[in-house]
């Protein structure tokens, strides 16, 4: 990540004593990320309801104007390569990515850590409320629009047969966690760093959000609950406030350490 995190010039880590313990830290996040799927797959067994609100979403969908989601899939389907990659994408970015992002600020940004990851626990915690309250058939499995399983058709696929997948919950389209966790790599990114390039991580999200609406896995209107559960967490939850050191001279790149003043002192 040091292209687009690190400035030109070096930065000092003026929040160091906030990065809390490293077992600690390892167990709570493993701990989130396995009452995340634990608690995804306890919201089973809603399949007609499930069907019922993924119609009701499609047609709001149309009401709202929004764009289909066959056309991001027609484009995809014009390069077997392509669909491919976004599979792939689909399958193997979406947890190491945010594993990497919470492991880099654990390091080198620890105030920033324990922002984000306070504010990806809030937002997975109400992600997982949603599938109780509204289950929802991903667009794969909603007959009448075209769309095809890009990933059973094509591959790789993270799913087995919905009767028989007993490792997630494929009723539990909305909200985007793969959208929703890429969008706050990208913010925690931006927020952290002071690199003239980083509001490039934009595109991981953007990537995120054109893979799982052409692969057919989410509809538009799961990225935009995850957006508004993760404003709500980003405006509960401030980040932490960066204070560059002080530069000797524009273009040095060399820190100036800051210096302790002394009672008395002559000037």
């Amino acid at each position: 990540m040091t292209a687009l995190t690190e400035p030109a010039e070096a930065e000092t880590d003026p929040d160091a004593a906030a990065r809390p313990g490293l077992i600690r830290e390892f167990l709570l996040v493993t701990g989130l990320f396995l009452v995340y799927k634990l608690g995804r797959q306890l919201a089973t067994g809603h399949t007609l309801r499930a069907f019922h609100n993924a119609r009701h979403v499609w047609n709001l969908e149309r009401s709202l104007h929004l764009p289909r989601e066959t056309a991001v899939q027609s484009a995809l389907l014009h390069s077997g390569t392509l669909v491919h990659v976004a599979n792939t994408y689909y399958a193997t970015v979406h947890f190491p990515a945010t594993v990497a992002f919470l492991v880099w600020l654990y390091l080198r940004r620890p105030a920033h850590y324990v922002w984000a990851r306070r504010v990806l626990a809030v937002v997975t915690a109400a992600a997982l409320v949603l599938p109780f309250t509204f289950p929802l058939a991903p667009p794969r499995m909603l007959a009448g629009t075209g769309l095809v399983d890009t990933a059973r058709i094509y591959g790789p696929s993270v799913y087995g047969p919905p009767a028989h997948d007993h490792l997630s919950n494929q009723f539990a389209a909305m909200p985007s966690l793969h959208f929703g966790w890429a969008l706050m790599v990208a913010i925690g990114l931006i927020t952290a760093t002071r690199s003239r390039w980083r509001r490039l991580w934009l595109l991981h999200p953007l990537f995120t959000l054109l893979v799982i609406v052409g692969t057919a896995n989410h509809y538009w209107l799961d990225a935009l609950a995850a957006t508004a559960m993760l404003g709500v967490a980003l405006a509960l939850l401030r980040p932490p406030h960066r204070t560059p050191a002080p530069t000797a001279g524009r273009g040095t790149g060399r820190i100036v350490p800051r210096q302790r003043v002394l009672a008395g002192a002559g000037r």
